[in-house]
């Protein structure tokens, strides 16, 4: 079977050349007669591989000296509980911005923790669709909280608040490296691999060496492995880190180093959501979820014209509480959107089922996705606009 064209919102797409060197590796590493995978972390072997991936880090995202780059584990999950225990330690006060899912997660997360979250913007006025504008940030605020692409709602900041003294943190999980970002701007950027980086399992995290308080320093209850100071003593090597995750990020790496870096990335990640966005703008039959303005170049939700505002507000509705109208309405959508989900799985597109918060689909095209696959996903809409109007 050939390859399809994958356009799940995570674990995501690799490069093709990146998967081919992995096979070529995989039962015999650089001589070593082992793969990456059996080796290790403590070897002599393995050393250069981790070492060179933060190398890597720090040469395409233009990582300041006085940052760390640290390997962990847990997810963006995990990051929302560490950077309040970690960051959250002088006033225990917080500022986030609420664009959708994942900030509120990490906001609630820090509620948990004792700290007293102000959320001093949101979105979910209009479900979250637009990032709001939020120019400066002031106040007695350990630190503030933004995700800076919402992989969910097909958003993406234009901007970065201004917080002049109060450490900025950032989740980058599903934009990191798809374009340049000052790092300096930033106390703190985390990113799970499994969008833009690598396979499930690393998360990457950049923090500003001031900000890593002594472990015992941080909030009360705070476990050793929550403790970014653990990690930045040990090399992101306290405990064995996921070494094989960390090979492919360090191959993912070169592969943008050799497609331009950040800068040449985002010149291809630009033109496939032209692409995308243009023809959704354009036509009778879908249009996009996310306000112009706010689209993210790496999350694409889109819905057909069998979604409307009367579908949404039915949907929020009680079962028994919705007319005749509103429930085939809603028997509708629901057909066209398995039907569109269904007949380009079996046409090589795949992974387009919407979240069920925006509903409709959701293309995903991360740095790996090339150009020709969203023109093969087009032509597929175009068709099924023409079978299905």
């Amino acid at each position: 079977m050939s390859r399809v064209w994958n356009f799940s919102a995570g674990p995501s797409c690799l490069p093709e050349d990146v998967l081919k060197e992995c096979a070529a590796e995989m039962m015999d590493y650089n001589g070593t007669g082992q793969s990456v995978m059996e080796m290790s972390h403590r070897s002599k072997a393995y050393e250069p591989i981790i070492e060179d991936a933060e190398a890597m880090v720090r040469k395409l995202m233009n990582v300041p000296e006085n940052y760390k780059v640290l390997f962990v584990q847990g997810g963006g999950s995990t990051q929302f509980a560490m950077v309040a225990q970690n960051l959250g330690i002088k006033n225990k006060k917080a500022a986030y911005i609420e664009t959708g899912v994942w900030a509120k997660k990490a906001a609630a997360e820090a509620k948990k923790l004792g700290i007293a979250v102000d959320v001093i913007a949101s979105s979910k006025d209009k479900n979250y669709s637009y990032i709001p504008r939020v120019e400066k940030i002031t106040g007695d605020y350990d630190y503030a909280y933004i995700c800076f692409n919402n992989t969910i709602m097909g958003t993406h900041y234009e901007y970065i608040p201004e917080t002049g003294n109060i450490p900025l943190v950032a989740d980058i999980s599903s934009c990191v490296l798809s374009e340049e970002l000052d790092v300096s701007k930033f106390g703190l950027l985390f990113a799970g691999a499994q969008k833009n980086l690598a396979p499930a399992g690393v998360t990457l995290v950049i923090i500003r060496e001031d900000l890593i308080p002594e472990v015992e320093n941080c909030l009360p209850g705070t476990p050793t492995m929550l403790a970014y100071k653990t990690h930045a003593d040990n090399g992101s090597m306290y405990n064995t880190p996921p070494c094989y995750t960390i090979y492919v990020l360090g191959k993912v790496l070169h592969w943008i180093e050799k497609n331009g870096g950040a800068a040449g990335i985002n010149k291809l990640n630009v033109a496939k959501a032209d692409l995308l966005y243009n023809f959704l703008d354009s036509s009778d039959f879908y249009h996009a979820t996310a306000v112009k303005g706010s689209r993210s170049l790496m999350n694409v939700p889109f819905l057909t014209k069998y979604s409307t505002a009367e579908t949404a507000a039915a949907g929020k509705k009680d079962e028994a509480d919705r007319t005749d109208a509103e429930k085939a309405a809603l028997a509708k959508e629901k057909e066209i959107n398995d039907k569109f989900v269904k007949e380009a799985s079996a046409a090589g597109l795949v992974n387009l089922k919407g979240h069920r918060l925006v509903g409709g689909m959701r293309a995903s095209i991360y740095n790996a996705m090339s150009i020709e696959g969203v023109k093969a996903l087009i032509a597929f809409m175009e068709k099924f606009a023409k079978e299905n109007a």
